[in-house]
């Protein structure tokens, strides 16, 4: 163990690299960051230090709300507020791993400002709660639950959020099925957040009148049965199903109608041909655009892994689809539409930042570990090149584009170092500690040949340092548990171990210390081995999907 690398990153003050702060909030942020107990040290001063500019300018897109409360996070960059597809969703959830308490702001602002019909609002700025259109993408239930379960269970905010999302599953039913299909119907580009993307050509950006309940009745094709709308709602109803059971009431209604959702999702708008999904329009066409829509329904855990690994194989990491050198675009490749620029809104072929934050679901809701990390490294090596922090990437030279301080890029750059070599906490009580490390995938250039990450959860202190050879585990300042390198290793929140994880496509033999033991093992890649009575038994072995080029 490298005891000086451990002492420096022992001595690091998360203040003193932040430098100056600009506002009052910022210092109520940075001690509840200091609470987590995170820090990221790395060999490559470089990575090091856009990791802590990132930190900096995440400070920027917190800010007081308009009530005068809490903190609550803002979208940033050219967008001040909070969007319920993403600010109010997917980046609150992964910021409950480090500002917990700005997450839970940043949630109730939603249930807040409900209208009294049961619509949520699409955003809050501080011209107040907007209406316009509904723009939702990740499951809200999925990402408060996923909160409640890391942050030891307020039911309180649990009820509120319970009983806001009923409602607003109620008003999608009445207002957002005119079709009668069970499917959710877009009205307008604005209600998937997709912004120039070909999916919308023709069609409004805002809903009819900017009424979100209604639908331009002179549009030849609107509206559209949503893919990414049903699967959101399909998956909405299963964690509504989770809560309710927690607050004592009967799951099995929000089971009943997540099985009707899912079913309308398959019949209306799933091609068999080509194994995707498309929005169907108003004369029963498919709109034949390959987007990001595909994403968004695997992240909504629609289908089985068989289904998924499918998916995988033909587009998700196929280069003439949407694997590009840096994924994922918006767009296919192969669509003659497809528009690689990166430098304004676009979802017509860059790479979005907010498309890589929702996707660690969808893999590892499957197990597919080790093909998420060939996702995770170019893009790593695009952020550790970073100065702004854009919305989107060009899929080519991973060069940042539109806008800057944009907190789900900020936000993308802590959650891939917390999966590759640090310590994350899971949902359910679990622990994980990935023996990985950055790779120099752009020309050749250093990233990192030692890494050491620390987070503090229940009060223990732990700190994973990481080499290319090995990875050692230290709880409350005392080794722990060592490992080699290319394992995670789960264990749960007090440390103790519960099994490990082949992070590689090779296989990795050797053996973890633990308990003053050594205990020799072998694991491919996505294997997963149970610890128990001293041995480690294989539980899954389903083995790993190479990239396709055709």
């Amino acid at each position: 163990m490298d005891h000086e690398r451990l002492k420096r990153q022992r001595e690091l003050s998360p203040e003193d690299r932040l430098g100056m702060l600009k506002k009052p909030s910022d210092y109520l942020a940075l001690a509840e960051w200091k609470s987590s107990g995170v820090k990221f040290t790395a060999s490559s001063g470089r990575l090091e230090a856009v990791y802590y500019s990132a930190l900096h300018k995440l400070m920027d897109c917190i800010v007081p709300a308009d009530s005068g409360e809490a903190p609550v996070l803002h979208e940033g960059g050219v967008y001040p507020g909070c969007w319920l597809e993403s600010t109010g969703t997917i980046s609150a959830e992964l910021l409950s791993r480090f500002l917990p308490g700005v997450a839970g702001s940043t949630f109730s602002l939603f249930a807040e400002h409900q209208r009294e019909d049961g619509l949520l609002p699409y955003k809050v700025t501080q011209a107040g709660p907007a209406f316009r259109q509904i723009q939702m993408v990740t499951p809200l239930a999925r990402s408060v639950w996923n909160h409640y379960e890391q942050q030891g269970g307020n039911k309180a905010f649990l009820r509120r959020m319970y009983e806001a999302m009923g409602r607003f599953d109620a008003w999608l039913t009445l207002h957002r099925n005119t079709r009668g299909s069970g499917c959710v119907e877009a009205f307008c580009t604005f209600d998937t957040g997709h912004d120039l993307s070909p999916r919308f050509w023709h069609v409004p950006d805002t809903a009819h009148m900017e009424d979100a309940a209604q639908c331009d009745p002179d549009s030849p094709i609107l509206p559209f049965l949503a893919p990414d709308l049903t699967a959101n709602v399909y998956c909405q109803r299963l964690y509504l199903a989770k809560i309710a059971e927690e607050l004592g009431e009967d799951g099995s209604v929000w089971l009943t109608k997540a099985a009707a959702s899912l079913a309308s999702l398959f019949q209306s708008c799933f091609d068999e041909e080509d194994h995707f999904f498309y929005d169907r329009d108003r004369t029963g066409r498919f709109v034949r655009v390959q987007s990001d829509v595909l994403l968004r329904v695997l992240a909504c855990e629609v289908g089985d892994r068989e289904f998924f690994d499918v998916m995988l194989r033909r587009y998700l990491l196929n280069t003439r689809k949407f694997f590009a050198k840096y994924p994922f675009t918006s767009l296919a490749m192969d669509d003659p539409r497809f528009d690689p620029f990166s430098s304004y809104n676009s979802w017509g072929g860059a790479s979005n930042f907010l498309s890589l934050i929702r996707a660690p679901h969808a893999f590892e809701h499957h197990g597919r570990y080790v093909e998420l990390t060939w996702v995770i490294q170019p893009v790593l090596g695009a952020l550790s090149r970073m100065s702004r922090f854009g919305q989107c990437l060009s899929p080519w030279t991973g060069e940042e584009g539109y806008t800057e301080t944009y907190s789900p890029a900020i936000l993308c750059l802590l959650d891939y170092v917390e999966r590759l070599c640090g310590i994350l906490p899971v949902a359910g009580g679990e622990l994980w500690f990935t023996g990985l490390l950055p790779y120099p995938m752009d020309h050749g250039g250093a990233a990192a040949e030692e890494t050491e990450y620390a987070r503090t959860v229940d009060g223990h202190a732990y700190e994973l340092l990481t080499t290319r050879e090995r990875a050692v585990i230290c709880r409350n300042g005392e080794e722990h548990l060592s490992f080699p390198f290319g394992v995670r290793v789960v264990t749960d929140r007090v440390g103790r171990l519960l099994k490990l994880i082949g992070m590689s496509s090779r296989t990795i033999e050797g053996s973890i210390w633990y308990e003053g033991k050594q205990i020799a093992f072998a694991v491919k890649g996505n294997e997963q081995l149970a610890y128990n009575n001293g041995a480690m038994t294989s539980i899954s072995d389903i083995g790993v999907i190479v990239p396709e080029y055709c």
